[in-house]
């Protein structure tokens, strides 16, 4: 016999009054909850789930629960906090409270407060009863708390908020605490194809029926690489909703007694199948009719009310783990059993009706919700039996029901060693028809781990195959573009021009080039200019290679046209006279410009340019290009003009050259000298 001690909150907001009310227990083992404050809470014998008023919410202002609880003796209670949030910094007025023991012999054992409170380890009691008080005054915030038991047996206790992803490990074990149903998170996923890896883990064992809300229980879970789309369906009172892609899912391990026991298929024959009555309204509704996936109408009585039933004859004791049924699957008769009892029996006169472990009441399943989609609910622990009942508690607007059984064939006994004939096969003949094999249930599906785990070595042997691959078609594909724009700008820069050094192209460059001596003035083209010791009469030389003619790189001259040149006379015109028509000699630094190339019309030679060092721009050429005229250094105040046409300014004269004898030599290096007009030779002799 055990006392205990309840709370209460008086009525008034003035103070905090505690009534304490003696209860005389009379059960060995005391779980029960007192008070106004009292949030959803489930207290099983070994497992439970305790949470304040209004969870996930703000719990109420001046309220207050207790909750005793006791396991059987020998055994001791430990608690592991999933949230725990009460606005208070002194404990004084919002608390929650563990006691050792139950009643007056109770003792002060822990006292918690404090807002986003982070209690991570196990806390154990000193036997195997504990009271746990929450108190609550005037506050503003605060959501409360959530905490699960069990006893000290199960060191891995989880509670009903730990997710996939806060286990790294490939494969676990774990203890999920009974009364998961009470948190409000989300699952994504069914069995056979996994969970996601952020749906919550007891609450998706409870849906793919590994344990149940009521009494808790182990899990083995084992995680797999994601997949695209998780299906959403209800099982178990657990809604999950569908999700898309994740990195990983999670399964669990079973015992594998999940197989279909043949309604679907076919092995239970329609006499195994009996109904308390048949509707025969547009059609005969019976008992045949219940397959799950089977099209046309379902079983549906002639009654509605809740004495009908649906039987089936297993013909031999089974294990049955659990139901899947669905409505009429008919649009235009949208019917369906929204919640049923269980009865099972192994002679079809005496009759028991489900209920779960440790409970006195009668199992009420959740049954459909429109008359389409399925529903499954499982047996923990199952059913062994040869008959099953469903029995309609609740419809939509008639009852109509279709249905498959889950389970397997129970373990035969094991006899003693006999000898055997040998097995004789017989083929069969071709065209024979293989007869409904009845009593015989479905291979059982695998749903232990379904997905195949991760296979990191493939990925890296594939990855070190593509990566280099990739590598080397997109630096070829780089390669190959920065080829064709070279390629095309190139031929752009060639069409019409001559290619001259960047830095000749560039003033800053020219201006420089004016600072430097002459012979350090060299050029990366083809053709360079150089002058030897020049005394009177003495003209620059051309040193030349044998490409193209180019334009000279002329220092001082700030723009630079087309290359252009002459063409030199093919020998001495008849007559010709070697006349010295310059009085100044010439100084090293300067160079002859030769005259743009000739229009494609016009006269045979082109226009000579003379230029002065000044770079003074002067009228346009023959070409409808500037011209620059430049004075010659030493040569007088005097410019020289621009030569014009022929027929205006006199006939222009070349100088063939010769040797020390008079007599023109064909030389390699040849020079010629700087061609002479009227007006130069005027100049001259002034």
């Amino acid at each position: 016999m055990g006392r205990a001690v309840m709370v209460g909150r008086g009525p008034t907001g003035a103070g905090v009054l505690i009534l304490s009310i003696l209860i005389i227990l009379t059960s060995e083992g005391c779980r029960a909850q007192k008070g106004d404050g009292c949030g959803p809470t489930v207290l099983g014998p070994s497992s439970g789930t305790l949470s304040s008023l209004g969870y996930p919410g703000t719990y109420p202002n001046n309220t207050v629960c207790e909750w005793e609880i006791a396991v059987p003796r020998g055994n001791r209670i430990h608690f592991r906090f999933a949230e725990l949030d009460i606005e208070d910094s002194d404990c004084q007025v919002n608390y929650l409270r563990l006691y050792n023991s139950t009643g007056p012999e109770r003792s002060d054992w822990m006292k918690y407060c404090g807002l986003g409170l982070k209690v991570k380890e196990l806390i154990e009691s000193t036997g195997n009863k504990v009271t746990v008080q929450f108190m609550s005054g005037t506050h503003h915030t605060g959501r409360g708390f959530y905490l699960s038991y069990s006893t000290t047996e199960h060191t891995d206790l989880i509670t009903c908020l730990d997710k996939g992803t806060d286990f790294p490990e490939a494969e676990f074990s774990k203890y999920c605490p009974a009364g998961c149903l009470t948190s409000t998170e989300e699952i994504s996923g069914t069995i056979p194809n996994g969970y996601r890896e952020s749906s919550p883990l007891c609450l998706a064992a409870i849906h793919a029926g590994v344990v149940s809300n009521a009494a808790g229980g182990r899990i083995s879970v084992v995680s797999s690489k994601g997949i695209h789309h998780y299906e959403g369906t209800l099982a178990n009172n657990v809604t999950s909703t569908p999700g898309t892609l994740s990195n990983s899912l999670f399964t669990f391990r079973t015992s594998g007694c999940y197989g279909t026991l043949g309604l679907e298929s076919g092995s239970v024959a329609d006499t195994q199948l009996s109904a308390s009555s048949v509707g025969e309204w547009n059609g005969e509704w019976a008992a045949s009719g219940a397959r799950l996936k089977k099209a046309g109408l379902p079983w549906a009585p002639s009654q509605t009310d809740q004495q009908q039933w649906l039987q089936i004859d297993l013909k031999r004791e089974k294990r049955i783990t659990g139901i899947t049924t669905t409505g009429s699957t008919l649009r235009e008769y949208q019917s369906y059993v929204s919640a049923y009892r269980v009865l099972y029996s192994n002679d079809g006169h005496q009759w028991s009706i489900y209920r779960e472990t440790n409970s006195t009441q009668d199992k009420i399943f959740q049954g459909n919700v429109n008359y389409l989609h399925e529903v499954r609910n499982n047996f923990i622990p199952p059913i062994k039996a040869r008959f099953l009942r469903i029995n309609p508690t609740l419809w939509h607007k008639r009852i109509a029901l279709k249905l498959e059984l889950l389970g397997c064939q129970l373990p035969a006994a094991k006899p003693g060693p006999r000898m055997s004939p040998p097995i004789r096969h017989i083929p069969r003949p071709a065209g024979t028809k293989h007869p409904p094999r009845l009593g015989q249930t479905t291979p059982t599906p695998d749903i232990r781990n379904t997905t195949m785990p991760p296979d990191t070595s493939r990925d890296v042997a594939l990855a070190a195959v593509l990566v280099p691959v990739w590598v080397m078609v997109l630096t070829a594909l780089i390669l190959t573009v920065v080829c064709t724009w070279h390629w095309r700008n190139r031929k752009k820069s060639s069409e019409g021009t001559y290619e001259l050094p960047h830095w000749d192209r560039t003033d800053w460059w020219k201006s420089m080039k004016q600072l430097l001596p002459s012979k350090m003035v060299e050029t990366e083209e083809s053709v360079r200019y150089s002058s030897s010791e020049v005394g009177r009469g003495a003209v620059p030389r051309l040193h030349a290679e044998p490409a193209e003619y180019a334009q000279p790189l002329v220092s001082g001259v700030t723009t630079l046209g087309a290359r252009s040149t002459f063409k030199p006379d093919e020998g001495p015109d008849p007559g010709y006279t070697d006349p010295d028509l310059y009085d100044a000699p010439i100084s090293p630094d300067i160079y002859h410009a030769y005259a743009e190339p000739l229009p494609a019309s016009g006269f045979e030679y082109a226009t000579p340019i003379v230029v002065d060092m000044g770079c003074h721009p002067s009228g346009g050429s023959s070409l409808n290009q500037p011209t620059t005229v430049c004075s010659f250094v030493g040569a007088g105040p005097a410019s020289l003009l621009t030569q014009t046409e022929s027929d205006q300014l006199g006939r222009l004269a070349y100088d063939t050259p010769k040797n020390a004898t008079g007599q023109v030599t064909a030389t390699e290096d040849l020079t010629y000298q700087v061609p002479q007009s009227s007006t130069q030779k005027l100049m001259g002799q002034s």
